[in-house]
């Protein structure tokens, strides 16, 4: 089956539940739909996962939520929307693609650096300032954040 990427009107609308399974707090959620674009993926006719994109300079785009319904997981779905994501940078004559996450997304770390993003730099103590609430992953308390950069555009 074929999956289907295509950018979501009214950001209002976007499934919380699948954005919170990638980022907790439903009010930092609500700030950055405001000012990024969302991007579903559909397979067999089911939002399977989610994608919001956000310019963060006049070089950069950030992926600001990046999450894949527990059902659908493990069928390239989250690596299609990177590249889609890879190409609105292009398409945007943007330099970079940005991404972060936690300490303790293994997961996420390694599928990231497989599309080829680069760890660039380590916040400390990100998830404990920014959100109310301990984040355990993998036995792991999600206390810092690994900001991850890849390069778009070629030098000519």
């Amino acid at each position: 089956m074929e999956i289907v990427i295509r950018e979501m009107q009214g950001n209002s609308a976007a499934p919380m539940d699948l954005l919170l399974e990638a980022d907790p707090s439903e009010q930092n959620i609500k700030q950055y739909l405001k000012k990024g674009t969302v991007f579903l993926a559909e397979f067999e006719k089911n939002i399977a996962g989610i994608m919001v994109l956000m310019p963060i300079s006049s070089a950069s785009l950030e992926i600001m939520n990046l999450a894949v319904d527990e059902k659908f997981r493990g069928k390239g779905i989250a690596k299609k929307l990177i590249a889609h994501a890879k190409q609105a940078c292009a398409d945007q004559n943007m330099d970079f693609l940005e991404i972060g996450t936690g300490n303790s997304s293994l997961d996420q770390l390694a599928l990231y650096q497989k599309c080829g993003f680069r760890m660039k730099k380590v916040i400390e103590n990100y998830f404990i300032v920014h959100y109310p609430e301990p984040i355990f992953e993998n036995g792991i308390q999600c206390m810092d954040m690994v900001r991850l950069k890849m390069k778009i555009k070629k030098d000519s």
